[in-house]
């Protein structure tokens, strides 16, 4: 049985809203398909950028932005300019493919209310909720403590909906 026969309900101020839990997911799945755009746009630029002098480009944008190059951010850029010609182009196509594909099937079946989307953005969200963590403790700042309490959140309410599956009499 599908969330959408059981009309699953998100309860706010005591009144049920059973196309709230729809909408929420829909927009997690619009969310999914754009970082997989977004991945994708990336791997694109940067296979674009091999074909050309990086180095030249990166001094480019630093001179124009007025940026000291030994400052940490422009040297960074130049650091992986110059990483960039040796730089395994298969391997980053391979990299890329998948981390598109898993983000696109899990935008797929979030999108047509699957359980197996909701299982795998549960778990492709919760693998990084340690790392965000970590990060979060080396760099505490109110970016990474925003990111962290998104991923959380898409988790939680993924498990939620998972939970209502196996209970749909439940609120």
């Amino acid at each position: 049985m599908s969330l959408s026969e059981s009309k699953p309900s998100v309860v706010i101020a005591g009144v049920a809203h059973p196309d709230a839990a729809r909408r929420a997911l829909r927009a997690v799945a619009a969310f999914e398909f754009l970082k997989g755009l977004a991945a994708l746009a990336g791997v694109i630029g940067i296979i674009d950028l091999m074909h050309h002098d990086a180095r030249r480009i990166a001094i480019g944008l630093i001179g124009h932005f007025g940026l000291n190059a030994d400052s940490r951010y422009p040297s960074l850029l130049l650091h992986y300019a110059d990483q960039l010609p040796g730089a395994n182009v298969n391997m980053l196509a391979m990299l890329a493919a998948g981390y598109i594909s898993v983000r696109w099937m899990e935008a797929l079946g979030l999108w047509n209310d699957q359980a197996w989307g909701e299982w795998l953005g549960a778990l492709s969200g919760g693998i990084y909720i340690p790392f965000e963590f970590i990060h979060l403790e080396h760099v505490p700042t109110m970016i990474n403590a925003g990111v962290l309490l998104f991923n959380v959140a898409m988790v939680a309410f993924l498990a939620w909906r998972l939970w209502r599956r196996r209970n749909p009499g439940t609120t």
